[in-house]
């Protein structure tokens, strides 16, 4: 059985799990402070970022579980969503309404991606 590898560890969570050629993260804005749309904008790009450092990248992104607090925003999501996801090599996904951690967050994404 293979032991998972652990990306910045912390006393309760991992920035990213790898197991065989699947890695799991998650990944919410790092600035919370800013407009809807450039959260987005920056937690696409810390998802290229994250799948960069795995060895993957957009185009294997096996499924994406969304959480948006507010329902609004979800057409300004999805257009910046549409035009970041390859043509052909869009992954499983849900999208949700829950509250997240902090209030300023207007998303946060579940993500397993694999890993050639």
């Amino acid at each position: 059985m293979e032991t998972p590898k652990r990306y910045g560890v912390t006393k309760r969570w991992s920035d990213a799990v790898v197991v065989g050629n699947m890695a799991y993260f998650v990944e919410v804005p790092d600035n919370a402070e800013l407009a809807p749309e450039d959260q987005f904008k920056m937690l696409f790009a810390q998802v290229d970022k994250r799948c960069e450092m795995l060895g993957t990248n957009r185009k294997n992104l096996v499924q994406v579980l969304i959480y948006l607090p507010y329902p609004e925003d979800l057409g300004a999501f999805n257009a910046q969503w549409d035009a970041w996801i390859p043509d052909g090599f869009a992954p499983s996904r849900a999208c949700s309404h829950p509250a997240l951690a902090a209030p300023g967050y207007r998303a946060e994404l579940v993500i397993t991606a694999f890993v050639p």
